[in-house]
């Protein structure tokens, strides 16, 4: 049976083909359960249904194995391609349920809302907060400006990085300016609420790591090259 949103046929990179060697299943199936799952509200089980629908048995549980295996794949791929943000963030953590209890998903997003960064920890602390900005700040290259709520765990976080720059970050603490990543929380608690909660942490990890990874394609952080592909076939792309 042909499968919708086909899928790109060429040479696949060593590390993605290994992967892809030992999960026994046509590549345009493991890919498209892949995106779904990490691009819209759907539970393993939905997809499972859904596959059935098109003449494919797969097991939920293969689902969320192929989810696991491939997605930092995906996000490794991603972070090449990844369009610079700007220098002035919005920084907030939210709330992500992990075997029954609360962990911290901190986030930032650039004042157009493009998300500069994301983080999962077990605690909402000045080490977590720290841990996110110099991942950020690795990755993205330091902000000039970074507004938060009035957390005095972020607060003190930046401030102990400021101590060791030659040039401090601008901190404004103005709750309402930070109204732009609240709002962009939304669509990361979107999909996973069809999830009940994570069974492990790493799982969470890799997982919310693929969402977001969709969700910046969606907004237009990944490099087309002036292709104007869709974000499905970008996102296919990255194992191209």
């Amino acid at each position: 049976m042909a499968m919708t949103g086909k899928t790109p046929r060429k040479i696949l990179p060593p590390g993605i083909a290994k992967v892809l060697k030992r999960l026994h299943y046509p590549l345009d199936v493991i890919l498209l359960c892949v995106r779904w799952y990490v691009a819209y509200s759907l539970s393993l089980r939905n997809l499972e249904e859904m596959m059935a629908e098109r003449g494919f048995e797969v097991d939920h549980s293969s689902v969320h194995r192929w989810v696991i295996k491939l997605v930092p794949l995906f996000e490794k791929a991603f972070r090449k391609h990844k369009r610079p943000v700007g220098k002035s963030w919005r920084m907030d953590e939210t709330y992500v349920k992990v075997r029954g209890h609360w962990k911290y998903l901190y986030r930032a997003v650039g004042k157009v809302g493009n998300t500069v960064d994301f983080l999962l920890r077990a605690h909402r602390d000045k080490a977590a907060a720290r841990r996110y900005f110099e991942k950020a700040i690795d990755r993205n290259g330091a902000p000039e400006t970074v507004t938060m709520d009035k957390s005095g765990a972020n607060l003190a976080a930046l401030q102990a990085i400021n101590a060791e720059r030659e040039t401090p970050i601008k901190v404004r603490q103005v709750k309402y300016l930070n109204n732009i990543v609240e709002q962009d929380h939304r669509a990361i608690k979107r999909i996973i609420k069809p999830m009940m909660g994570f069974k492990d942490f790493r799982c969470a990890r890799i997982i919310l790591s693929g969402i977001e990874v969709m969700h910046m394609i969606r907004k237009g952080q990944m490099k087309d090259h002036g292709l104007t592909r869709t974000a499905a076939a970008q996102f296919y792309s990255l194992v191209a």
